[in-house]
């Protein structure tokens, strides 16, 4: 039987001198990182931007972040202020990604950036994508590796699950540690949150020293995450249910629905953090069992539950 992962390599320095040639060329490939697995290509080349937009079949004016190895890899690219310098010394490298004003003369493509005056980075704590940044002279723009819209992954054969052998080279670091997409913090004028992640507005407000608030409608798009219809199954969802046809998915969450029908549990222990690990899992193992319907118990809105319960609201957005 033909092996369908043969686009998949393990982690080694052979693997990783391989993705630095790539990426040089101006070819894209699938990496992973702490939060989902993403696309990665030069941030500094219209042609490799141009290949993810396509391959993501992603409208342009939603820009893409744009990930980094030091902060004086940056200094080129954006005008960094004392929020920033604040936030990064305690929560980087790290799963939140900052929107600054992009510096005039930045070399990062304007297409990355959606032709916006503003700029979306991030300075990424996997090892292994930490390993190709520090191999090559650029930065890398890397959104998640799925088609738009559709279910972010959090291992190689997610990214396969997308694209096929549309994508020729995937690093395989194995199983995401947070398993959704970063907290995003603009920084460009009143402190806000753009989209919740593992990073709570508590944690930073205490950094800062002061409130910050979580946007909750776009009248302009600056940050991944902002579009209405994200993450998605593309199956219809209900949120807050308490119960569940015997055929229709249900995802649940804590030891009261262990053993529902069709249930797909979350967390059994009501770890919030486990379930945040677990939420894109499930959503991919419910599309590929072909169920027309899933309902979801109402997940507690704390800690990383916001950033859930954020996800759940826009895959269940019908348009």
């Amino acid at each position: 039987m033909k092996n369908i992962y043969s686009n998949i390599s393990k982690v080694n320095n052979n693997n990783i001198s391989i993705a630095i040639n790539k990426l040089k060329k101006n070819e894209i490939i699938g990496v992973p990182t702490e939060t989902v697995y993403g696309l990665a290509g030069n941030a500094y080349s219209d042609k490799s931007i141009k290949k993810i937009y396509n391959l993501k079949r992603r409208p342009r004016i939603n820009p893409l972040i744009i990930h980094y190895a030091r902060v004086s890899d940056l200094l080129e690219d954006a005008y960094l202020n004392a929020n920033f310098y604040k936030i990064f010394k305690k929560l980087c490298p790290g799963p939140i990604t900052f929107i600054l004003k992009k510096r005039i003369g930045s070399k990062v493509s304007n297409s990355a950036t959606a032709k916006l005056n503003t700029i979306a980075v991030r300075f990424p704590k996997d090892k292994t994508i930490k390993k190709i940044l520090k191999g090559i002279d650029f930065p890398l723009a890397i959104p998640s590796a799925n088609i738009s819209k559709s279910i972010s992954p959090v291992s190689a054969r997610d990214v396969v699950d997308e694209f096929g052998k549309k994508l020729n080279f995937i690093i395989d670091g194995g199983s995401c540690n947070i398993g959704i997409e970063s907290t995003v913090v603009d920084l460009t004028g009143v402190k806000k949150i753009l989209r919740p992640g593992a990073i709570s507005a508590e944690e930073i407000e205490n950094i800062l020293k002061s409130k910050i608030s979580i946007a909750k409608n776009f009248k302009k798009i600056i940050s991944p995450g902002s579009l209405k219809k994200h993450y998605s199954p593309g199956i219809h969802m209900r949120l807050n249910q308490k119960k569940s046809r015997e055929n229709e998915a249900f995802i649940t969450f804590g030891k009261k629905y262990e053993r529902a029908k069709n249930s797909f549990n979350l967390s059994t222990k009501s770890d919030l953090n486990e379930a945040a690990r677990n939420l894109y899992k499930i959503f991919r193992i419910i599309k590929n069992k072909k169920y027309k319907l899933i309902n979801v118990v109402k997940i507690p809105k704390k800690g990383i539950g916001v950033a859930i319960n954020d996800r759940l609201k826009h895959a269940a957005t019908k348009k």
